[in-house]
């Protein structure tokens, strides 16, 4: 029972890391119904500018993570600035591919300006497990899956509650049409570039602490996916509960099933339960049905 518990648990805290990562996703895709393939890389650039505060600097917690949170929301800005600002009412295909091109060049800057080497992470959370018998609890994942909860409930709160979310979601129905209303295209699109990037930098922390960075940690963008997809990539509290199914299929599939069949399925399952869902509903879970008449 106990080992049932632990890998419910890991799970439950694995599925709300993948939540959050997957909220880059939805926030840039609400101002621009643009996919951001660039998401994982998102998520590496701003581990290594907290790699860099605190460890390459040797800056103390509390002035190393705003300075990094703050130079996130710049290189957020300068992406919307230098690629997105010249796209404004073109079309999905155009931004989309730019995304792919942007993925790209991240990656090779994080390489160029930190190297291609492992690099120990801070532990920004108490690296020691909380332990209650048999079960353990990673400080961690705990930690991470309040963040997660307070994080997502704000963003949903914001899109659904707020002017200014309303907008940004005016502007990833039409361009044009939001721009005729009087909508700052431009400024939505800000936004969610710098927000993006900061959800990222939360996320890589939750992710990295007190483990190891390096190039490869992009990869967590395509492990969240699933997520995303499944959750409908217009509902920000929508991932949540896809989290949590993603995240304690995959928990609970490495627990029993990797060992019977040698490894893997744990890694699978997110990806077939994504596919089983969006078979039956293609907008994901609490997606949007739009209906266009020809």
């Amino acid at each position: 029972m106990s080992d049932f518990i632990n890998y419910l648990l890991n799970g439950v805290f694995i599925g709300t890391l993948y939540a959050l990562v997957a909220m880059g996703f939805v926030v840039i895709y609400r101002a621009s119904k643009v996919f951001n393939f660039a998401q994982g890389e998102l998520v590496a650039f701003g581990g290594f500018l907290v790699w860099w505060t605190v460890i390459a600097q040797g800056l103390p917690l509390w002035i190393a993570l705003p300075m990094a949170f703050a130079m996130a929301a710049v290189f957020g800005w300068l992406i919307e600035r230098i690629f997105f600002s010249r796209l404004v009412g073109e079309s999905i295909f155009s931004m989309v591919m730019v995304t792919i091109g942007l993925l790209i060049l991240i990656r090779g800057l994080i390489i160029v300006l930190f190297g291609a080497e492992v690099k120990p992470f801070p532990a920004i959370f108490n690296t020691r497990p909380i332990i209650l018998g048999d079960i353990i609890i990673s400080r961690s994942g705990l930690y991470g899956a309040i963040l997660t909860l307070v994080i997502g409930l704000a963003l949903s709160w914001f899109f659904n509650r707020t002017t200014s979310g309303l907008r940004m979601t005016a502007v990833a129905e039409d361009h044009q049409i939001a721009m005729s209303l009087g909508v700052s295209v431009r400024r939505s699109l800000i936004f969610a570039w710098i927000l993006g990037a900061v959800i990222s930098v939360v996320a890589a922390i939750v992710f990295l602490s007190g483990r190891s960075i390096n190039p490869l940690t992009s990869e967590i963008g395509m492990a969240a996916l699933p997520v995303a997809l499944l959750a409908g990539l217009e509902s920000v509290g929508g991932l949540l509960l896809a989290g949590l199914i993603v995240g304690i299929a995959q928990g609970l599939g490495t627990g029993y099933l990797d060992p019977l069949v040698g490894g893997a399925v744990g890694a699978v399952l997110p990806y077939f339960i994504m596919l089983a869902v969006l078979f039956i509903k293609p907008t994901g879970l609490f997606g949007w049905e739009t209906i266009e008449r020809v």
